[in-house]
């Protein structure tokens, strides 16, 4: 079922919210400064990685972007975020603000995807 117009604009609102916030975290771990450094250091990471994620998050973000590939992309966030969940329950962070914001993220980009592709709605019936 193709999506309507309001569904389109939506979804393209949704996703980009959720791809600002990605983009600003991809650029900060490419680009490391001693903030991001030190956040690592305190989440029981090697610092070093930074890079490496930063490479895995831009890989993610260009999939998701790409429409015939954006599920691939929102598969890979997801599991990264989900690792982002993971370290902040281990390191006891703040539900709400820490915890549980790679959820929200994760949420508008599945949101995102659900309302402009047909075939992820199939996959989904959400029935009224």
């Amino acid at each position: 079922m193709p999506s309507t117009s309001s569904q389109l604009w939506t979804a393209r609102i949704l996703g980009g919210i959720a791809v600002l916030f990605l983009l600003f975290d991809t650029v900060i771990h490419l680009i490391p400064n001693q903030q991001v450094l030190d956040a690592f250091t305190e989440l029981g990471f090697p610092p070093h990685l930074s890079t490496t994620l930063g490479v895995i998050e831009l890989i993610g973000l260009i999939l998701y972007l790409l429409p015939q590939t954006s599920v691939l992309g929102a598969i890979i966030w997801t599991g990264y975020l989900g690792g982002a969940i993971a370290t902040h329950v281990r390191v006891g962070n703040p539900l709400f603000s820490h915890t549980l914001f790679p959820v929200y993220i994760a949420v508008l980009l599945w949101a995102g995807i659900f309302l402009r592709d047909g075939r992820v709605r199939e996959l989904i019936p959400i029935k009224k």
